[in-house]
């Protein structure tokens, strides 16, 4: 199989006819082929009423076959083997061994929610059963199960060609509520995205499945991602990228005739407390900061943007030691050019602030698109009069705040947005300080962290990659993890519905054999 620069609408290929996206080697800014024509309004709409049309046939299929169309897709994504991994790597920049792990996550979540289908969690089945003989009111026959939503247009992601991409978390848990999904691939990995589009179409052939559960678009600029938001077809929105981009589809979807959830993961600095008693444990905590700072040229939503600490000699050793590390990191070929673009102008704003000093930098850049690191410092007084310092910037770059005390560790953390992370280093002795922050910091964050750097999310039933805004559009919920489902459903009550009408898995005979609660209890 080859790479054709076809959309994907249902089942069919469709040459685009708009203006067109060339995937780019940011290595050498070389532009790939084939280009990948972009959809016209009338593609859009047909992959919108495809996904509209099987709708109410996906939404009432067994939790079995969903779970098969994602095991089925798993399959297909590894079967493409070699062919998909090189192809990331030329549109990323990304390591051979990075995305052979991402590409081992992707298929992961997938089987994670097909367990989850399997268990019967996820419609949270609830029965008071009819109380004809209550006093002074009978009760009636009371169900209650999550349904989907409907049709699902899921946003690609920059940073993970795969486990964010066309077969990542959002279309994973739309697919498996019974939602069918419509992917605006992103214009950086458009080929990557074929060849996983097309593991998808196979999947969803092999398993019997209509049509319009699955269509994959590209294009140009903003045209097609508010075209597919405000298309009145679709019933929900999942983003992963820029404050502003998300922002912009947030205010499509709240000015349509009937506004729609849009479930955006944008910003976070992701904050790391440095109790003294961690500051004294030597040059172990700088060496971890450091590899979680350049992890990945530091393009991970979790990336450490913003440490906090005491001032005082332990401060001042972490500071020399993480300086000295720092300074012989080499630079790294980051995703694309906007993103390099992006980052240097992030990082021009850090070092030409009159409060901020340069700790310091990476090795220089010897190639285009490469992210030199860097260190920078500045005062709690200035940090907190200066917002223009609390913006995250998206590559391997951290500013430390120095508090006079951890009374104003405290007022730092209150001046802080919404955090998709937050994490404490410390010691036995450290606890009754961190235990005063503890409830600031679940107002602020989705996740919190012991001793351990932020880099990197499990793919669990626990997990919460979420939290306040802006790290996430709505802090209820999360893009990583089982309960990510919730977002693509709603409640629904049936009220002395006869047997013969109700949802097999609200029937008597209970034939998916889940285990409801009944009367409040399991």
């Amino acid at each position: 199989m080859i790479l054709e620069g076809k959309l994907l609408i249902g089942q069919s290929t469709v040459r685009g006819t708009e203006a067109a996206v060339h995937g780019v080697n940011p290595a050498t800014n070389q532009l790939l082929e084939p280009d990948y024509p972009g959809a016209s309004q009338a593609d859009i709409e047909r992959a919108c009423q495809l996904a509209s049309d099987a709708f109410d046939g996906f939404r009432i299929t067994s939790p079995l076959q969903r779970a098969e169309l994602l095991e089925a897709i798993a399959s297909e994504i590894e079967a493409i083997g070699p062919p998909l991994i090189e192809r990331a790597q030329l549109e990323s920049g990304l390591p051979e061994a990075r995305l052979i792990g991402e590409r081992g996550r992707t298929c992961n979540q997938l089987r994670l929610f097909a367990g989850l289908l399997r268990s019967g969690a996820w419609q949270e089945l609830r029965i008071d059963p009819a109380l004809p003989s209550r006093t002074p009111l009978p009760r009636s026959d009371l169900r209650y199960q999550l349904m989907p939503l409907g049709p699902v247009a899921v946003f690609g992601a920059s940073n993970f060609p795969l486990a964010f991409s066309v077969a990542g978390g959002d279309t994973a848990s739309a697919l498996a509520a019974g939602c069918p999904v419509v992917v605006k691939g992103h214009p950086a990995h458009p080929g990557t995205s074929e060849w996983v589009g097309r593991a998808i179409q196979r999947a969803v052939a092999s398993c019997g499945l209509e049509d319009g559960v699955f269509s994959l678009l590209f294009g140009e600029g903003n045209a097609l991602g508010q075209a597919l938001v405000a298309d009145p077809r679709i019933k929900a929105v999942g983003f992963t990228g820029s404050r502003g981009g998300g922002m912009a589809l947030m205010q499509v979807a709240q000015s349509r005739p009937e506004p729609i959830p849009v479930y955006a993961e944008m910003s976070s600095i992701n904050p790391v407390i440095l109790f003294n008693g961690a500051l004294q444990q030597g040059e172990g905590v700088a060496q971890g900061f450091v590899t979680s700072l350049t992890l990945g040229a530091g393009q991970f939503c979790t990336n450490p943007g913003l440490l906090l600490a005491v001032e005082g000699d332990e401060l001042n050793q972490f500071l020399s030691q993480a300086g000295e590390l720092l300074s012989t990191q080499v630079a790294q070929t980051m995703l694309t050019p906007g993103i390099h673009s992006a980052y240097e102008q992030g990082v021009a704003v850090l070092a030409a602030h009159p409060a901020v000093t340069t700790l310091a930098r990476g090795c220089s850049t010897t190639g285009p698109n490469q992210c030199q690191p860097g260190l920078f410092q500045v005062q709690a007084d200035a940090f907190i009069q200066h917002p223009v310092l609390h913006n995250e910037v998206f590559g391997a770059a951290c500013l430390v705040v120095s508090c006079r005390d951890y009374a104003q560790l405290k007022q730092v953390l209150e001046q802080l947005e919404g955090q998709l992370t937050a994490t404490l280093f410390m010691q036995a002795s450290d606890q009754p300080r961190a235990k005063e922050i503890f409830p600031l910091l679940e107002r602020k964050a989705g996740r919190i962290l012991a001793n351990s750097w932020p880099t990197g999310v499990e793919v669990t039933h626990a997990m919460v990659h979420g939290g306040p805004f802006p790290a996430t559009s709505d802090s209820r919920s999360t893009s990583v993890g089982s309960s990510a489902i919730r977002r693509f459903q709603r409640p629904v009550c049936y009220q002395d519905i006869p047997d013969a009408l109700l949802p097999d898995s609200l029937k008597d005979s209970n034939p998916y054999r889940i285990k409801p609660v009944i009367d409040g209890v399991l």
